[in-house]
């Protein structure tokens, strides 16, 4: 059984929601986005679900060609990421940084006390699971942020780094991105949900 998604148009994270209702009942399933984060979005859940991803650009889209590869498929409950060594829980911590500063104030003393919390993050337990960007949040995982050396560290340890795909575009930050990988709703709603606890900076 094959299905056609006509994803073109549609905003952050249909796409994606389509594209998981599509593969649950079909085998074969072609995808057409318009643009990159569409593209990065399917193709991650894709892979995570055991179909292999060929994608070819037309002019009037993007073809992912979606087909199973016979791999255990993983379950909507299971986790995209394992969990780091030291977390050993069913209940993750999520870090959800909705803003570039920490706490109320100056803007420069928010921006230092964020790049110290990360810091921080590093030498104290237990880790967090997830790490989600959100709004301007995302400005911390792009180029030239003070907290970048810090949250790349922690991405080596095995904390999965969001980046919300929408703000990143609304910022034209995409394409600066240093650490994590772009995200949306469906991935972070997910993340947040399935959450022990939710640390809001």
């Amino acid at each position: 059984m094959s299905q056609t998604i006509d994803a073109r148009g549609l905003s952050c994270p249909q796409p994606v929601v389509l594209t998981s209702k599509a593969i649950a009942a079909a085998d074969l399933v072609t995808v057409i986005v318009d643009n990159a984060v569409a593209v990065e979005n399917v193709t991650r859940l894709a892979r995570s679900k055991g179909f292999a991803v060929e994608k070819s650009e037309k002019p009037d889209g993007i073809y992912l060609a979606l087909h199973r590869e016979g791999q255990p498929v993983v379950s909507a409950e299971e986790p995209l990421i394992s969990c780091t060594p030291s977390q050993g829980t069913a209940s993750p911590i999520v870090v959800f940084v909705p803003a570039d500063c920490l706490g109320r104030g100056p803007a420069e003393l928010g921006e230092r006390l964020m790049g110290a919390f990360f810091h921080t993050l590093l030498e104290v337990g237990p880790k967090p699971k997830t790490i989600i960007f959100m709004n301007t949040g995302v400005k911390v995982a792009v180029e030239g942020s003070r907290a970048l050396d810090d949250l790349r560290a922690l991405a080596a340890q095995g904390i999965d780094i969001l980046a919300c795909g929408t703000c990143l575009s609304f910022f034209e930050l995409t394409d600066k991105l240093a650490v994590g990988r772009v995200s949306n709703m469906y991935d972070i709603a997910t993340a947040l949900l399935e959450a022990g606890k939710v640390v809001e900076l």
